[in-house]
């Protein structure tokens, strides 16, 4: 079974874990947008895609493959201190340095994951470095519409977000284009998984890119989406979980999904979460995917559970 898994951060990273204890061939596509913390400052300073969320993909891949994981381990590893390396994680480097030296960052991705030793992929969303633009309301005690730029400007405002737009980063007037590979990869996967994670700037995104949103509608994938356990102050706050899909219906009005899985515990009205599935064409299930050691975060084994029951896929 070829699966591929949207998204970006601690969300694709939960994901990425659950998906290889159904399959060995998993394809992560990550968001290329962050401009925050490491991954900001290697991007503005060199020009490269930001790393971060690519480094998480391939941490959890690598994770989930080898019980020891020490490359997964050192990758994930930041520097302590207050000289320049401080706050920088070892991957975030490597992957700089591999972005450079190859030139194509699907090729070293590519080479990032032999290193590694992960057999499935991981691809970015573009090529290009992106830039997110949100219209928020409720900013200074009025409904006036504002324009926030940045990922993490968007990720922690205090306003409602209403709606995202996608730019290429280093030129207005390009359209974002999506990787042709991560194209690809969603029309021949047989299971597409997109969420959880940070709705606007992780998960709707990939929708933003025509291409890729084209593909998503298109491919004769299995689709499940996988909603968070709690509003994201800023970006969904006050957000019930069928008000999670309601904006993925408004974003790709086109798109059917087949699954919806919601943590039993996050979901106040059951029966207003089935009636906005069966929007999208979906059927919810409602499931204890809850990571009980870790607050707001999905158990992996739990999430591969509740996808495997959902469409009888036989276990290993």
């Amino acid at each position: 079974m070829r699966a591929v898994a949207l998204g970006g951060g601690h969300g694709l990273h939960t994901t990425l874990c659950a998906l290889r204890a159904l399959t060995p061939d998993v394809t992560a596509v990550v968001t290329v947008a962050d401009d925050g913390g490491s991954s900001g400052r290697l991007r503005s300073e060199l020009g490269v895609l930001p790393p971060g969320d690519l480094r998480q993909a391939l941490s959890a891949l690598a994770t989930s493959e080898d019980g020891d994981a020490l490359w997964a381990r050192v990758f994930q590893r930041r520097f302590g201190g207050s000289g320049a390396l401080a706050g920088h994680a070892v991957g975030n480097l490597l992957l700089a340095g591999l972005f450079e030296e190859v030139g194509d960052p699907v090729t070293a991705l590519d080479e990032a994951c032999a290193l590694l030793g992960v057999s499935g992929r991981v691809l970015p969303m573009s090529v290009d470095p992106l830039c997110i633009e949100a219209e928020v309301s409720g900013l200074n005690g009025t409904d006036e519409p504002s324009i926030i730029r940045g990922q993490v400007a968007v990720a922690s405002t205090p306003g409602r977000v209403r709606r995202i737009s996608l730019h290429n980063a280093e030129n207005r007037d390009v359209e974002p284009q999506a990787c042709a590979a991560a194209v690809d990869a969603v029309l021949e996967a047989d299971l597409v998984v997109l969420g959880p994670g940070s709705w606007f700037t992780s998960v709707l995104v990939h929708l933003m890119l025509p291409d890729l949103r084209d593909a998503l509608v298109r491919t004769a994938a299995r689709k499940v989406v996988v909603l968070n356990l709690v509003p994201q102050p800023g970006e969904t706050a006050g957000y019930s979980p069928e008000q999670h899909i309601d904006v993925l219906r408004a974003q790709a009005p086109e798109l059917r999904v087949d699954v919806v899985i919601a943590d039993r515990g996050s979901v106040p009205a059951p029966a207003r979460l089935y009636r906005a599935a069966d929007e999208i064409g979906a059927r919810a299930v409602l499931a204890d995917v809850a990571d009980p050691s870790v607050s707001g975060r999905h158990a992996p084994d739990a999430l591969a559970a509740s996808v495997r029951e959902a469409f009888g896929i036989p276990g290993a």
